[in-house]
Order: C-alpha cells, then sequence, then structure tokens
C-alpha cells in the first residue's frame, strides 16, 4: 500500500474508482490494525452474498459486475491484489417452497431443514443447495467473472467459522441488546443470535437460549415440541446463526473488506456492523445501490413477475449492454424493461468508439479508466469490440425492411460497406441477430403510421426530390443530414425537431428514430425516396 503521506493521483471520473478509495482505506487501515502481529498481509477480500434457495437472477448479475468493477480498480489503483468470493448462505432453512420447482409436496417434508440438506427437486444433485449452487456458479461462469466460491455449509462444518461462534457466545447479551429492540414483542423474548440444529430432525431452530456457555461453546435450550433439552455446540455445524449476526460473523471471520448492498438492506447492514464491532472487528467499506423499477416504477419482484431476465436482455442485446446498464449510476433507481435495451446497447457501443479515440491519441490514462468499456473489457478496449452502426439504427433498418433474417439486413449493410462482413465484425453481426430478434417482438407489433399534414406532404415532397439528385452516388451520411436539416427549415418547421417527428412517424411508424442522413446512407437513396412515396400515398387510418 502507498504511503498516506504521498499525494495521490485524481481518481479516474467513475464510480468504481470512487469505491476502489473507499476500499483502499479501509485495507489500509485494517493492516494498520494487524501490523506487527506476525500475520502475512493478506489481498483485498471482497463478498457478494447469494440465498440458494431461488435460482440466480439479474440482481445477481449486477451485484457481482459491480463488485467486480470495483475490484478491478482497487488493483488499478493500487497495484494489490483482491479476492472476490462469491458466498452461497447454503447452511439457511428452507422457509417456503418455491413455486418454479418439481416435486413440490416433497418439499414441503423438509421445510425448517438447511437447505443444503433438502434432496434435489430435479435429481441433479445431492442437495437442492447444490443444484442451485451449481446454477450460480455457472451463471458467473458464463459471463467470464473472476471468483471464488463460497458454501455456508462447508465453512460451518469445516470449522472456518468456529473462533468467531466462540467469540458469538462471549458477547451473546449485547448482541441481543442490539437486535432485540428492532424485534415485536412476541420474538424478542424468544431471540438469540444462535440456531441450533436440533440433533434429532435436523431442523433450524429459532428458540429461547436457557443457557449459553462460552468457556465450553455450547447453548441450552429445549424443544418446545417435546420439552426435551439439549446442550449444543456452535462449532462444527451443529449450529448457525441468525442473518443479522451470521452477515456480521462472517465480516468478523473472514476480514471481508468491501460488501455491497441494496438499499432495502440498509437497516440489516447498520446492525450487523454494530455486531462485527462488538465481536471486535471492522465491518467492510461499501456501496447501497438502488433497487429496479419496472416500466410503471414499481419495486422489480420475482414474486409478480414484473422484472426482466438476464436470459430475456441477451436475446436482444449483447452482454455489455446489459454490463452497460448496471454501470450506469447505480445510486439511481432505475426503470429495467424491454425498452431501455436499444439505449444502453448504444450507450456502450458510443464509449467503445470513444475509448478507441483516446487510446490512439495521448489522452491520460485516467480518461480511458473512467470509460466503461474499459471495466467491460477488463483493461483493455479491442476494435473488435465496437460495431460500424449503431443498434437503434439497425432496428429501424429492420422496421423499413420488414427484416425477419438477420440477412436482409446484411444486404443493406454490405452495400453501404463492402469491406464489412459477420467475419470482419463479430459485434455488428451479434447486434444485427438481436435487431432482427427485437424487431419481430417489439417493433413490428407496434409500429403506427400516419398521414402527414399538408405542410408536412409539401416538405416530404421536397425532400423525395432533393433526394433524387443524390441516387446513384456514394453520399457521406453527413451531406445527407444537412440536406434533411436545410429542408425543415425551408419549410419553417419550429421547433425544428417536429419536422424529424414527421420523418419517423410518417416514414417509420414510431415516435423515436435515428439520425435520419444516416439511415438514408444505409437504406440506400433510392429506397428512401420509394419510402417517402409510399407514405404519401397512404390513406388515413379508420
Amino acid at each position: 500500500m502507498s504511503d498516506p503521506n504521498t499525494p495521490q493521483p485524481p481518481l479516474p471520473r467513475a464510480w468504481p474508482f470512487e469505491e476502489a478509495r473507499k476500499l483502499a482505506d479501509h485495507v489500509q487501515a485494517r493492516q494498520g490494525r494487524v501490523k506487527g502481529d506476525g500475520k502475512a498481509a493478506r489481498p483485498a477480500l471482497l463478498e457478494t452474498g447469494y440465498g440458494p434457495s431461488g435460482l440466480p437472477h439479474i440482481g445477481t448479475f449486477g451485484e457481482v459486475a459491480r463488485t467486480s468493477w470495483v475490484r478491478q480498480a482497487y488493483t488499478e489503483l493500487t497495484g494489490q491484489p483482491a479476492q472476490l468470493l462469491a458466498f452461497s448462505d447454503d447452511m439457511d432453512a428452507l422457509r417456503k417452497v418455491p413455486d418454479n420447482v418439481p416435486q413440490r409436496d416433497m418439499l414441503a417434508k423438509f421445510i425448517g431443514q438447511p437447505l443444503s440438506r433438502v434432496p434435489d427437486p430435479f435429481g441433479t444433485h445431492e442437495s437442492f443447495a447444490a443444484h442451485n449452487n451449481a446454477r450460480l456458479c455457472n451463471f458467473l461462469d458464463q459471463f467470464g467473472f473472476d471468483y471464488e466460491f463460497a458454501s455456508s455449509t462447508l465453512y460451518y462444518t469445516g470449522g472456518r467459522f468456529d473462533a468467531a461462534l466462540r467469540r458469538v457466545l462471549e458477547v451473546h447479551e449485547e448482541i441481543v441488546g442490539v437486535i432485540a429492540p428492532t424485534l415485536g414483542a412476541d420474538r424478542r423474548a424468544t431471540y438469540s443470535p444462535v440456531l441450533p440444529l436440533h440433533p434429532r430432525t435436523g431442523e433450524v431452530m429459532q428458540v429461547k437460549m436457557d443457557a449459553v456457555n462460552p468457556a465450553e461453546g455450547t447453548v441450552r435450550w429445549t424443544d418446545p415440541a417435546t420439552g426435551e433439552v439439549f446442550e449444543t455446540p456452535v462449532t462444527g455445524g451443529h449450529a448457525k446463526m441468525q442473518w443479522k449476526a451470521d452477515w456480521a460473523m462472517r465480516w468478523y471471520a473472514l476480514g471481508v473488506d468491501y460488501e455491497m448492498s441494496g438499499k432495502d438492506l440498509i437497516d440489516s447492514v447498520r446492525l450487523s456492523g454494530k455486531i462485527c464491532r462488538i465481536l471486535g472487528g471492522e465491518p467492510p467499506a461499501g456501496l447501497t445501490y438502488e433497487l429496479f423499477l419496472d416500466e410503471q416504477g414499481q419495486k422489480i419482484s420475482k414474486s409478480k413477475g414484473n422484472g426482466l431476465s438476464v436470459e430475456e436482455w441477451l436475446r436482444y442485446a449483447p452482454q455489455q449492454s446489459l454490463e452497460q446498464f448496471m454501470f450506469n449510476q447505480p445510486q439511481r433507481a432505475k426503470r429495467l424493461y424491454f425498452d431501455v435495451i436499444p439505449k444502453a446497447a448504444d450507450d456502450y457501443l458510443t464509449h467503445v468508439d470513444k475509448a478507441l479515440a483516446l487510446q490512439a491519441s495521448d489522452a491520460p490514462e485516467g480518461d480511458l479508466r473512467a470509460n466503461p468499456a474499459w471495466f467491460f473489457g477488463k483493461g483493455k478496449v479491442e476494435a473488435q469490440s465496437g460495431s460500424p452502426v449503431f443498434f437503434s439504427m439497425l432496428l429501424n433498418l429492420a422496421s423499413v425492411a420488414n427484416a425477419e433474417t438477420p440477412e436482409v439486413l446484411w444486404g443493406f449493410i454490405r452495400r453501404y460497406d463492402a469491406d464489412v462482413s459477420p467475419e470482419t465484425h463479430p459485434m455488428l453481426a451479434g447486434l444485427v441477430r438481436h435487431a432482427v430478434a427485437y424487431y419481430i417482438d417489439f417493433v413490428r407489433p407496434s409500429k403506427v403510421f400516419r398521414v402527414p399534414t399538408d405542410k408536412e406532404r409539401a416538405a416530404l415532397v421536397d425532400l423525395a426530390e432533393s433526394l433524387r439528385g443524390y441516387e446513384g452516388e456514394s453520399t457521406d451520411a453527413s451531406v445527407l443530414q444537412n440536406l434533411v436539416f436545410e429542408i425543415g427549415k425551408r419549410h419553417e418547421f419550429d421547433p425544428l425537431r417536429s419536422w424529424f417527428s414527421c420523418l419517423y412517424e410518417v416514414l417509420l411508424g414510431q415516435k423515436e428514430g435515428p439520425r435520419f442522413g444516416g439511415f438514408v446512407a444505409l437504406y440506400g437513396v433510392s429506397e428512401t425516396v420509394a419510402l417517402i412515396e409510399t407514405a404519401l400515398l397512404r390513406e388515413p387510418q379508420e
């Protein structure tokens, strides 16, 4: 770690570097606390948590991606290594049977059991937790995340938490004092951070502790169903912690340096931080991110099914567009629905163009490192990661050409630039496939053409006549764009954007569209003239 008295270089203007500075300060303070105790310095530890009672989802992707970017920025900032731990709380109890799994009646018999002891309803793994853990790892591997997987069950049973669990017993009443005021009267009367596993049934027990014995590392409790008294060691996987205490104990036991969480967990972070300090540790640095909203501005809920899945997103746009969506302003609530996909794709392509220009110039390195594409490319931006044609342009081309297959779009693209092909431009090839899928599912069903007004009709006739002068020529998109501007001014459209609204609504059947000069260059001058002539013949809809 660098000398704290040495002036620090300015941070690249990107939020992961701001978080990396927080992480670096936390690590430096941690190393200062342990200095001289004989322990070797270890890499910074960043953690993401996962509840394996369900399958990984778009929020899982967002949290791991964002934490990975902080890790990348930290290493770039300090030159020091960092580790990302994907921690599965698979010793948690099965609280209810999920709706989307087979053998639901079988699972109902295991309510209250640790997920790692619940049989796999899919019949592919030794437990329900193992099945979902495998899905998590496959999910993270699919996106190329660099992480270490951790199982709560293995950490508890393998002794990784034993010393911390004994420490919990030493400060048991202090922890109760933190949590109890947040509970209702009934739960407060029986609360303990310790959840012993029933030695006969295996159930995770939420019961009052009759006695806590720190010296022996045990708790004594009474089975409310039978009245039988048990003395249970908290070590070796015979007990686990209530989740707020569990979170704090994990931070303390593992020395977690950084963990982000959603806005809905602000109070839990505060309480777990207090418990971590009671144990003798320091809670990690972290970021509170905002939650996703649906099209109506309601909170995304898996049970409501009002969200957008990773699989759905990747049908319509590349992974980098999803990363771009997650990268933008994580502390601001964002609506997550299909209409945001095209903009996210084009935002990414814009950043790639800027990054490639920076790499080719003498601009300061900090400018490149502030570019989201630098994070998505893990520190480098390859020329083939961009596209000469933006996604929105492909969507508009698909719309006017009624493209049912990628080959239709490639016909226009090759005529526009003969040197472009799926082999030379893999990102463009993917965008073409995505654009066709998006057009078929969303654009085509919603196209509504309107008839032009008399003023608009005169301007469209003028545009068609002017474009005929460019037929058969190779014309630059900027020249065509200037032509469109001039005609809008000549026909006194005020504001001028109302002229472009006319072009989109009358010619393309939609409210918004591309830079029209670029569209004409790609679609073709003659084809655009024909498009205008068709629109002028269109009868008003009943």
